[in-house]
């Protein structure tokens, strides 16, 4: 096997259990299985525990050398920062009620057409995910639209829907809508005027693709009137509050990336500005988000660092290379194609947080950029939009409406995925020049 010929990678490890020939083998046996073992939650342990698991148990067998892990899991440290900051504005918003106060906004102005109210859902979660993340619609902004779309009484399926797709859909508007974007690119994520000039146009495509496709999947669903009675509660002081700290941190945010400064610690200081406003007047609330915060994303992406660098040595690095060498002796229209599809439907597999990492592993081993970095960048934001493997936040939003008594099986996710994800991947790359 190429994967064991590799061994010779591991010569300078001192290993403790397992014998030299078998250690890249091992590697990849004992990774995708914390992998699989983060996507399938047995026993509903959490996610973090089995990759953290994971990557003690590849130091504890001499598999990944310390420096080398210690080395992985710290130049994460910017992703770490954003991941901080991000979850905290997002709670923040969401226990001041600002993602209600939208939500009902959206009914408003809904005017008893559920046509109307489904495309309000979806530019809501457009907003949202464009300045706070994939992560803040699929899992925060879902919750008040199921209230909503409950008090209109209409059928839930298309709103909820919406809520994830368009979450991985415009999760490449701008360099802060994924933290898998900051994955990827690492240190090399393109200033904010370089990244439209090559994402806009891609991003409004898989947008405007996906609305379409959920929109005709939905068809029946969204006849009729709605019935129920729509109305809107104003902001609370504290709302205004996180409202306005929402827009001064996005303002921020937004002009980092003009000038190229990386994401992390602008993040997390305006994350911790916001808990200083709002504890001035409610000193409750702030102890209320730090504690709803799902902190153990942070160990789980470290752990997910190391259990890469441990597959890039057992094999992974030489794999990427052959396969970008091959990419870059083929047609543009060809190379960005393959390179797209084949990282999207691995990520569907493998959830796209570790096939980021992967990723972003071999384009920097390798030095690639351009056309066909940019491909695979797009195919890890809107891969996951196939399943609900596909990424944490669709996994997590699942759980969330599991959590509310509401019921959207696989099945039903992947019949609208499968039309609506190659379609409005195929569209991206249409559009995708550089």
């Amino acid at each position: 096997m190429r994967i064991i010929r590799s061994g010779r990678l591991f010569a300078e490890v001192n290993y403790l259990l397992i014998p030299p020939n078998l250690a890249p083998l091992c590697v990849w046996i004992l990774s995708l299985a914390c992998i699989l073992c983060m996507l399938l939650r047995p026993r509903r342990v959490e996610e973090a525990y089995w990759v953290c698991g994971g990557a003690l148990a590849l130091m504890l067998a001499g598999l990944v050398p310390l420096k080398a892990a210690a080395d992985a899991a710290l130049k994460g440290w910017d992703v770490y920062l954003f991941l901080a900051g991000m979850m905290v504005l997002s709670e923040l918003a969401r226990l001041a009620h600002v993602f209600d106060w939208a939500a009902g906004l959206a009914a408003a102005h809904a005017k008893g057409s559920p046509r109307r109210l489904f495309l309000l859902v979806y530019c809501v979660g457009f907003v949202v995910t464009a300045v706070l993340s994939n992560d803040a619609t699929a899992v925060v902004l879902t919750p008040a639209v199921l209230a909503v779309v409950r008090r209109a009484r209409v059928r839930p399926a298309p709103y909820l829907l919406a809520c994830a797709l368009v979450a991985n859909a415009a999760s490449f508007v701008l360099p802060i809508s994924n933290p898998a974007n900051l994955i990827v690119f690492g240190s090399h994520l393109p200033p904010l005027a370089s990244w439209l000039d090559i994402f806009f146009l891609p991003s409004l495509a898989a947008v405007l693709v996906t609305l379409a496709s959920l929109a005709w999947c939905s068809r029946k669903s969204l006849r009729g009137r709605i019935e129920g009675t729509l109305t809107t509660s104003p902001l609370t002081p504290e709302g205004r509050l996180a409202f306005l700290s929402l827009l001064a941190a996005a303002i921020l945010l937004i002009a980092c990336s003009t000038w190229g400064i990386p994401l992390g610690a602008p993040t997390f200081g305006a994350a911790c500005v916001a808990l200083v406003i709002v504890a001035r007047r409610n000193t409750g609330l702030v102890m209320r988000v730090l504690r709803s915060v799902t902190w153990s994303v942070i160990p789980l992406v470290a752990g997910l660092f190391v259990i890469v660098e441990a597959m890039r040595s057992a094999g992974l690095a030489q794999i990427g290379v052959a396969g970008l060498n091959r990419l870059a002796g083929s047609p543009a229209w060809a190379s960005k194609q393959v390179a797209a599809f084949a990282v999207a439907l691995l990520s569907n597999c493998m959830n796209n947080l570790p096939v980021g990492l992967m990723c972003g592993s071999a384009l920097r081993h390798t030095g690639a950029s351009g056309l066909i970095a940019h491909a695979m960048l797009i195919g890890v934001d809107l891969g996951p939009n196939l399943s609900v493997t596909g990424s944490l936040a669709t996994i997590l939003w699942l759980i969330a409406l599991r959590r509310e008594g509401v019921e959207i099986s696989a099945g039903q996710f992947f019949r609208v995925g499968v039309v609506a994800m190659p379609l409005a991947l195929a569209a991206s790359l249409l559009v995708l020049w550089r």
